[in-house]
Order: structure tokens, then C-alpha cells, then sequence
């Protein structure tokens, strides 16, 4: 898939997936749940919680093509950060795969940006 079509895909799926997680207890506070999910729901959110932050402090150059570029790299951070939390706390081989492919090509697409960036800057 080309970058722009999973920058798109990805950005989608956030956008609909955040609010929705914002408004759901977690998973550990539920009745006979043990421990390990409720540190990743912390990391989920403190994940979350730095990307708006780092979205927000970044000024913002009037150039469409230079602020996707940098918001989409701070998407994609985010979306690093939250893999590493399931590295760190899930157990399902398949998501631990997941997570670790998501990582690969997270760092290879801000890669992408940043060098995009540096060759058009904003002006």
C-alpha cells in the first residue's frame, strides 16, 4: 500500500477510534480482570495524551503539504508509542506480531516525512 493510501487508512481509523476510547473504562476494571491490561491502558492513553500534546504544540506554517507532513509524523509516533505498550503488555502472538510490524513501518514512514520535509521546507 502506498504511503499516502495507509496515512489515510490510518488517520480514518484514529479519528473514529480516539473518542471512542476516551469514553471506555478499562478493560482491567472489570470484574476478575488481572493487572497486565491496566498498565497498558495507561500507556495506551499517556500515548495518546503526548501525541495531542506534540500536535497541538507544533506551529502550524500555513503550508498544507509541510503541516501534514509534520502532524502525520507525530500520528505516526503515536501510533510507535502504543505498539511498544503491546510489546510490553500483550501476550497474543498475533498482536505482538502486529505491534512489531506496526513499529517497522511507523519508523520507515517518518523516515519518509521527515525527509520530504527537509527537502520542501515550509517557508
Amino acid at each position: 500500500m502506498s504511503t499516502r493510501g495507509h496515512v489515510i487508512r490510518t488517520t480514518s481509523a484514529m479519528a473514529f477510534a480516539l473518542p471512542l476510547l476516551w469514553g471506555v473504562p478499562s478493560v482491567a476494571q472489570g470484574a476478575g480482570q488481572q493487572g497486565g491490561h491496566q498498565g497498558a491502558t495507561a500507556g495506551y492513553h499517556a500515548a495518546m495524551e503526548k501525541m495531542n500534546r506534540d500536535m497541538a504544540a507544533g506551529p502550524m506554517t500555513g503550508n498544507a503539504d509541510h503541516d501534514f507532513a509534520s502532524l502525520m509524523a507525530k500520528h505516526h509516533q503515536a501510533a510507535i508509542d502504543m505498539a511498544r505498550v503491546e510489546l510490553e503488555h500483550g501476550r497474543d502472538p498475533e498482536m505482538r506480531r502486529t505491534a512489531q510490524e506496526v513499529i517497522d513501518k511507523q519508523q520507515k514512514e517518518i523516515a519518509d516525512l521527515r525527509t520530504w520535509m527537509s527537502r520542501h521546507p515550509s517557508r
